[in-house]
């Protein structure tokens, strides 16, 4: 077995297909799951697994360290609301990590999270090469290309959606007809469109972005089927998303569910 590398696993389907490339590299793979968040069938692909909360600064350490591993993933999504809403689920750890924090935007939680594992001898990795399947080429991933209104709305949300990537606000915003009708907060990406299809009725376009200066260790975007799935329920027309920033997880399925339901997808 070659090296050892740690994987912190959230929400999602990235922990578990970043877990089954390292594991066919050769890697063992230590996980720490955060129950609510990670995908129940992770033991499959993990050689050691322990389930976590969220708040279990302390114990999540304690694991790896014991687990000797030195190399980590943040791999998914957390519920950032953990930190603000429910603070009663910190363990004390946690509570003074917080309590250091200038502001509990996801950049700014995980840029110190970072910081704070380099100093415990654990080195947080780029997680684009355990990716490197789920990228794909700009162009139209669908059958159906995007209409002159489409296009529009595209245009339209692309800039305001970087500057509210940037400002650490949310990476997705949902348009209709040149009007921003909804704007990801902490309720994260298909929440947020859905919200905007509840808001606007069918016709939404969601465009998503990574930051500027998107330091791929922290909060790594990406799309995948419970976009398209979001998509579907919310009547939506459209998704544009930042290729060369994100991967597209669960593609082939993702598209032709899109291709099924009239929805337009396109890698910028």
């Amino acid at each position: 077995m070659g090296r050892k590398l740690g994987i912190l696993a959230g929400a999602g389907a990235f922990p578990r297909l970043a877990a089954a490339r390292a594991r066919r590299e050769g890697e063992r793979v230590v996980v720490a799951a955060v129950r609510g968040e990670a995908d129940p069938a992770f033991a499959a692909a993990a050689d050691v697994l322990e389930w976590i909360e969220a708040g279990d600064l302390a114990r999540t350490l304690a694991f790896f360290k014991r687990e000797g591993v030195n190399e980590l993933l943040l791999a998914g999504k957390i519920d950032p609301r953990v930190l603000v809403l429910r603070p009663d689920g910190l363990d004390a750890a946690a509570r003074e990590f917080v309590g250091q924090l200038a502001d509990l935007g996801p950049a700014s939680v995980l840029s110190v999270l970072v910081g704070f594992l380099s100093s415990q001898g654990i080195r947080v990795l780029d997680p684009t090469p355990y990716l490197k399947d789920f990228f794909c080429a700009p162009g139209v991933l669908t059958r159906t290309n995007p209409s002159e209104d489409i296009l529009g709305d595209i245009a339209f949300a692309r800039p305001k959606a970087r500057v509210l990537a940037d400002l650490d606000v949310g990476q997705t915003v949902a348009v209709k007809n040149r009007l921003v009708v909804a704007v990801e907060g902490v309720d994260g990406t298909d929440r947020t469109i859905l919200r905007a299809g509840e808001l606007a009725g069918p016709g939404i376009v969601a465009v998503k972005v990574a930051r500027t200066r998107q330091d791929p260790r922290l909060d790594l975007p990406a799309v995948g089927l419970e976009t398209i799935r979001s998509l579907v329920r919310a009547r939506g027309r459209a998704l544009w998303y930042e290729a060369a920033a994100m991967p597209f997880f669960e593609r082939e399925e993702s598209v032709a569910l899109a291709d099924g339901s009239g929805i337009v997808v396109v890698a910028g």
